[in-house]
């Protein structure tokens, strides 16, 4: 490998914040079916099986993180969740935060034609960074790596998963209990211009959560917050 691409490949490294043991991998992850068709090189090799490897590797990744995160989430949470985040405007928006482009070997024609800000373009070879990374140094490191740069992103849903308590609760009262919650309005504190509202939430007769807000969706919204948690890993209510 060239002294200028090596110096390249190590500028990405520290974009990255990870250390290859192996920069080839790196190398290879970078190098589009367009750019190994038109060298006409049978010894190169394109990044698309690395792609492959990358796109199951990041699906683990996520749902773990997912499941970590969002103990309360049900199969059906985590698969759409997981689809929010491991799709190709996701992984391109990662991918520009990187400069990934600069580094990408295409051919000529794929890049008159703005190949390195193409989405599927884009996501596609953080995929093959991705699978670089886990054959260069395994699972417990890439791990590091995604949960870093995906930071962020899991911090939106993490907004998104509590701005509604009470459908969660509903759903899973439903599904699983087969009861449907009430909402038992306790009363009101504080002064006029400044009031708190607290609710209580049943099922089956039994408290299983307490609220306050400044309004009774809000009281309602903690309720349900504190219910799910008790529920946590709980099929029934005994």
């Amino acid at each position: 490998m060239e002294k200028a691409r090596i110096k390249k490949l190590k500028e990405f490294q520290n974009r990255l914040s990870y250390k290859f043991k192996d920069l080839n991998l790196l190398n290879h992850a970078f190098t589009h079916r367009s750019f190994a068709n038109e060298k006409k090189d049978e010894s190169m090799q394109d990044n698309e099986r690395l792609e492959l490897l990358g796109d199951a590797v990041l699906d683990v990744v996520i749902t773990h993180l997912l499941m970590d995160r969002f103990p309360q989430y049900t199969e059906g949470d985590l698969s759409k969740a997981r689809a929010s985040i491991v799709n190709e405007q996701r992984l391109s928006a990662v991918a520009r935060e990187m400069r990934l482009g600069d580094y990408l070997f295409l051919s000529k024609g794929e890049e008159q034609t703005n190949g390195k800000d193409k989405d599927s373009i884009l996501a596609a070879t953080f995929e093959a960074v991705v699978a670089s990374m886990y054959l260069d140094r395994g699972f417990k490191k890439v791990f590091r790596v995604i949960a870093r740069q995906f930071s962020v992103i899991l911090a939106e849903e993490d907004k998104d998963f509590y701005k509604d308590f009470k459908t969660r609760f509903q759903e899973y009262s439903q599904r699983v209990l087969k009861k449907t919650p009430r909402y038992i309005h306790t009363g009101e504190s504080g002064p006029d211009h400044d009031k708190t509202f607290h609710v209580d939430i049943l099922i089956k007769g039994k408290i299983l959560g307490k609220g306050s807000g400044k309004s009774k969706k809000g009281a309602e919204q903690e309720a349900a917050k504190e219910a799910l948690e008790v529920l946590v890993g709980t099929d029934k209510i005994k």
